[in-house]
């Protein structure tokens, strides 16, 4: 005799059960802590959507249930499996925000698939389970007679009292402070609201909720969701503000007025003894791609060994990794600001003007500004996003006259790159000031067999190299092909009588992320194991006439427009940038990673997990900490603002 169930309250149990153990699994496979209010916020959040289709499963018939039922869930494993492989292959989680980026990962579908770990497909269990159920059900195995004792109203209310019920708790789950660790970045409330932290929120609402919400915010972006204490200060630096603090009394938009009370108390850095050291010098920024330590090598690579022995190094600076980590982390050099996380935020925002940009401020001191990239626009729209932040110039692969996505490799040479370089800083007099931002190529993942990945392939025949991973030689195959390009433009500039003259910056725009950390280690003088070590990439400020230094202050891209502002002298008001003067005595020494993770001389913070790593016997504070994150915050907060509102350019026209 068959059992008779319930069709409504069976299928909010057959879906609450299946989709939580996927949330489970998925946190397991993630090393997240399963014990932790954050999983009763899963299950509640499980419940509610469970409701909600099994209340319109109601209208159908027992066959189109049960195949409502294994799409669903199909969908959600599917979408939780990519997110996994999405965090272990390029070190984020996806968003629906960057779907214009698809390409990124589909151009290199098997490498990303082979990244995956065996457990990674323990997260089709639930699903291979629920179908298995289904089929025994069927053969008449498992004795159950499914009612559907249908009442429109009844259901109905039924559905909208569980749903109020599991909907305040739900809502409890996010307000209060029980809930709610003391030392998160940000809170549940505001990352339910605005999930522009996935790490943040996957791990706090799961990811079928984050997916929800994701979508959510693709039609309907937020933007900030309550005020912090800023209060208008009196600054100390001499400074007019008469007229920024006449549009903030008359200014009647909110958000731009946080903003504005959020930079006008921002820390003014001022002058120092390395203001001006390069005044009227040329300036080439070479943003060099998926490059990390690995390239501090002065036998295979004497052309940076070069630079960075003859200049400024920073050995502690870091290039954390966002969704599009390399059309942000570009952008963030260029303007100051940290860029949204889950968002392509070059591409999204490509029409926001930046009066205060790199190329603008050496414009207002009558430099020649140009950039260049020896690839298409195919991730990233370069020529209308560098030319309205006052690049006179843009120049791409095609315009450079180079080739590119042959039959066995996708990128273009390096060295080619800079030869057109040279051609066209040849064409400036001895007396045009220039400045130009370069953003290389050739060393960007696949690391299988291509021209430029087996060129070079030869120097690594030793058996010093005996444990190196192909791929691996493959890559340093590529880097080797970027140094020569640095001889090709060192080379130029001394003929041109112009290399005396002329500041070069280099930074690594993300480290190789094509490649598995126990792969990096191999050539790498420390280990990458503890979260983040892995995006530390050189920094390097060189010019003939200074003395080489090392620094060891924790950096990374964001402080670059404010470092050349003030070693250039240019007309610039650091109160701009959420980034910081590398040489001022107000330079607070800290990296903060995309997902308000932070590392100083003292500590690293995960804020994946609340927890803090010490490395000397200084310990903080909690209130310490929840400072510490309450600053970290509001400059990823208030730079995204900033650029969602355009907000620079609203503020020049005003002001001036």
């Amino acid at each position: 005799m068959k059992k008779k169930i319930n069709k409504y309250l069976y299928n909010i149990l057959i879906l609450t059960i299946t989709i939580f153990l996927i949330e489970l699994i998925f946190k397991g496979v993630n090393h997240q802590n399963v014990l932790t209010i954050s999983t009763i916020r899963i299950l509640f959040s499980t419940i509610i959507l469970s409701l909600i289709i099994s209340y319109i499963e109601l209208y159908l018939n027992e066959r189109k249930t049960k195949t409502i039922n294994i799409l669903l869930v199909t969908i959600i494993t599917i979408y939780t499996i990519l997110q996994a492989g999405f965090n272990n292959f390029i070190g984020v989680y996806i968003s629906f925000n960057i779907s214009s980026q698809a390409g990124a990962v589909t151009s290199y579908i098997f490498d990303f698939l082979k990244s995956f770990y065996w457990y990674y497909y323990l997260i089709f269990l639930p699903l291979i389970l629920l179908i298995i159920y289904y089929e025994l059900i069927k053969k008449n195995k498992i004795k159950i007679k499914i009612i559907n004792n249908f009442n429109k109203l009844e259901s109905t209310l039924k559905t909208i009292s569980l749903l109020l019920v599991f909907g305040f708790f739900y809502h409890v789950t996010l307000s209060l402070d029980i809930f709610q660790n003391k030392l998160q970045t940000i809170s549940n409330k505001d990352l339910f609201n605005n999930p522009s932290n996935p790490s943040l929120a996957i791990r706090e609402f799961g990811s079928t909720m984050f997916a929800i919400l994701d979508i959510k915010n693709v039609f309907n972006e937020p933007t900030i969701i309550n005020k912090d204490n800023n209060n208008l200060k009196e600054n100390n630096y001499n400074l007019d503000d008469s007229k920024w603090l006449e549009l903030i009394d008359k200014e009647e938009d909110l958000s731009l007025n946080y903003l504005n009370e959020y930079f006008i108390n921002n820390t003014y850095t001022g002058k120092n003894s390395y203001t001006g050291l390069f005044e009227d010098k040329n300036l080439i920024v070479i943003m060099m791609e998926s490059v990390n330590d690995i390239f501090i090598n002065e036998d295979l690579y004497p052309n940076f060994y070069k630079l960075l022995n003859e200049g400024y190094y920073f050995k502690n600076n870091y290039s954390p990794r966002n969704s599009c980590a390399t059309g942000n982390n570009e952008l963030s050099g260029m303007i100051g600001l940290y860029s949204i996380y889950n968002k392509c935020t070059a591409n999204t925002y490509s029409s926001n003007l930046y009066p205060n940009s790199i190329f603008n401020l050496f414009n207002n001191k009558g430099y020649k500004t140009t950039s260049m990239h020896n690839y298409t626009e195919r991730y990233y729209a370069r020529r209308e996003i560098h030319t309205n932040m006052g690049s006179y110039r843009y120049f791409d692969v095609d315009d450079l006259g180079l080739t590119y996505n042959t039959k066995d490799e996708e990128w273009s040479s390096d060295e080619d790159f800079l030869k057109q370089v040279v051609k066209i800083l040849n064409s400036y007099s001895k007396n045009d000031k220039f400045m130009t931002w370069l953003t290389t190529v050739t060393s960007h993942q696949p690391y299988g067999s291509s021209t430029y990945g087996d060129k070079y392939l030869y120097l690594f025949d030793g058996e010093e190299y005996d444990d190196y991973n192909i791929k691996l030689k493959r890559y340093m195959s590529k880097l080797k092909v970027l140094d020569d390009g640095l001889g090709v433009l060192l080379e130029g500039l001394e003929k041109q009588d112009k290399l005396d003259n002329t500041v070069i910056i280099l930074y690594g725009d993300h480290y190789p992320y094509g490649l598995a950390n126990n792969i990096l280690e191999t050539a790498l003088p420390y280990s990458i194991e503890e979260r983040y070590e892995n995006e530390r990439v050189p920094f390097v400020i060189w010019s003939n006439d200074i003395e080489a230094t090392t620094y060891t202050q924790y950096t990374s891209y964001v402080n670059l427009l404010p470092t050349v502002a003030n070693l250039f002298n240019l007309d610039y008001d650091s109160r701009f940038s959420t980034g910081q003067d590398l040489f001022s005595n107000k330079y607070e020494s800290i990296t903060i990673f995309a997902d308000g993770s932070w590392k100083n001389e003292y500590a690293f913070y995960n804020a994946s997990n609340d927890n803090i790593t010490y490395y000397t016997d200084k310990v903080y504070s909690i209130e310490e900490i929840i400072a510490i994150n309450e600053k970290v915050n509001n400059k990823i907060k208030y730079s995204n603002l900033a650029i969602q509102h355009d907000y620079f350019n609203y503020l020049y026209k005003n002001i001036k």
